[in-house]
């Protein structure tokens, strides 16, 4: 689980990176990468988005599964 984590944090971080750079220096780092212009995609970078799509969702869930145990303890113990 610590490396799917791990995974979905760095295609995180990428995303974050490339939303930067494409709003400063309208650059896409990942269509670069893949050799497509700015604003186009092929295969390769849609899979590379796609997978940063899906670990920011897992990210979200899972950030969100681990707040609700303490989120419940602290209401059963402020009610008591």
């Amino acid at each position: 689980m610590k490396g799917l984590n791990a995974a979905a944090l760095a295609l995180i971080v990428v995303g974050g990176l490339n939303w930067g750079l494409v709003a400063i220096a309208e650059f896409d780092l990942v269509a670069w990468i893949f050799g497509e212009e700015f604003g186009t995609t092929n295969a390769a970078s849609r899979i590379v988005y796609g997978l940063v799509g899906i670990a920011a969702v897992y990210y979200a869930a899972t950030a969100l599964a681990s707040r609700r145990p303490a989120e419940a303890h602290q209401t059963a113990h402020t009610a008591s």
